[in-house]
């Protein structure tokens, strides 16, 4: 497992801005090392770890941090861009884009489906009825 904490930085306006991105690979994950940086950068950003218009670390800096190929990096970068959450400017590096409200309310949506449908899974392991599992999402509810 290849653990990365970048610290970049910067200065702009007179201002240090530090930004600090962790991103954890693993060989023993089935999903692919670009699919693991993808998903992880984006959910910095869905976050809001990441502002928009922050810039990330370059594609040769972070291939060379993770020692991984930068073909690697490149593709996790272009699907991001290509989904919206970054956007590249020619010389300059790859920045958090503005935010998609229906796109962060629908990635949300989704990870909220998944755990409902996981609930129902070990419910049914456990033999309990929806009414029941109503009633827990209520007393939670105001137990918060």
């Amino acid at each position: 497992m290849l653990q990365l904490y970048i610290l970049y930085i910067y200065s702009k306006n007179d201002l240090k801005l530090v930004i600090h991105i962790n991103i954890v690979i693993s060989n023993k994950k089935d999903a692919p090392i670009y699919q693991q940086m993808y998903d992880q950068i984006k959910n910095l950003i869905i976050s809001g770890e990441l502002s928009p218009g922050e810039p990330l670390p370059s594609i040769r800096g972070i291939a060379k941090d993770l020692k991984i190929s930068v073909i690697t990096t490149k593709r996790a970068y272009d699907e991001l861009e290509k989904d919206g959450y970054i956007y590249t400017v020619q010389g300059k590096g790859c920045f958090v884009a503005e935010k998609n409200k229906d796109l962060i309310m629908e990635e949300n949506l989704k990870k909220i489906e998944e755990h409902i449908a996981e609930i129902y899974e070990i419910a049914d392991i456990c033999g309990l009825e929806q009414n029941e599992i109503i009633k827990m999402f209520i007393l939670y509810g105001e137990e918060r």
